[in-house]
């Protein structure tokens, strides 16, 4: 049975791994940041001269696109350089890394779907920090997966969905922006993707797409998850970081809202 190591278990993807786990022959060890602090190189070896994995997933990530042009340095810490020691430390130790990267890594000019062998160009800060994590996976080499996604969205964590649960929880009235396109993806989907991938040995190796097979705004998404709310476009203030208006991946292994 492999040995797989989750990083980030208390992010929206790490909980729906956990959430599916029970259902793979695998044996899974999840860790949080205060279990394994990612940004520590030294945390990073020690686990892994102590414990042997098969498998490496690493969900953790700076994720907040707008508090990334305000923190840079920390967003390319922990999706830069902290990967590059992962890469490092599972080359060293036989184990495959697997990595979850995202659609923003392109720019959304194309007007087409995007293919793994597109150029990235990302427009803000947390697709560049992301683009450096593959850049440095590639460069390390090794047995590794990369999985761009997008607009991943569930149950767990902090994520559009949940923030719009929040809202209506709070007797807010929902207002959603229709402004750009994309291929939302359940968490759920992409961990049982992940974790039968890892189980029959067949996740694609280099760099792959896992997405939604719709192509919807997030206020066709909004409509879709709340049927029975009031959900009308927002057309205030845009956000702080520049996000690609339309970005498409495409992919062979796609799910539905």
């Amino acid at each position: 049975m492999k040995r797989v190591l989750v990083t980030g278990a208390n992010g929206q993807l790490g909980l729906a791994l956990q959430g599916a786990a029970k259902d793979f022959p695998l044996d899974l060890v999840f860790m949080d940041k205060n279990t394994l602090n990612i940004t520590n190189a030294n945390a990073v070896k020690e686990v892994f001269s102590t414990q042997s994995f098969d498998v490496c997933v690493n969900t953790a990530a700076y994720t907040d696109v707008d508090g990334a042009e305000s923190n840079k340095e920390l967003a390319y810490a922990i999706n830069g350089m902290t990967v590059e020691t992962l890469a490092k430390t599972c080359k060293q130790t036989g184990c495959w890394l697997i990595h979850i990267s995202t659609d923003y890594v392109f720019d959304g000019t194309l007007d087409r779907s995007y293919t793994p062998p597109d150029t990235p160009n990302p427009l803000n800060v947390y697709g560049a920090s992301k683009l450096a994590g593959e850049q440095a996976i590639q460069a390390v080499g090794g047995n590794y997966s990369v999985v761009r996604t997008s607009w991943l969205y569930s149950q767990y964590g902090n994520n559009f969905y949940t923030k719009l649960q929040a809202q209506l929880d709070a007797g807010k009235t929902l207002q959603v922006t229709a402004d750009q396109e994309g291929c939302p993806t359940r968490a759920e989907d992409l961990a049982a993707h992940l974790l039968t991938g890892i189980a029959n040995q067949q996740l694609a190796k280099g760099i792959s797409h896992y997405c939604g097979g719709e192509v919807m705004t997030w206020l066709d998404l909004a409509r879709r998850l709340f049927p029975n709310q009031k959900v009308s476009e927002w057309s205030g203030a845009s956000s702080l970081a520049i996000r690609p208006k339309k970005v498409v991946l495409k992919n062979n292994n796609s799910s539905t809202v």
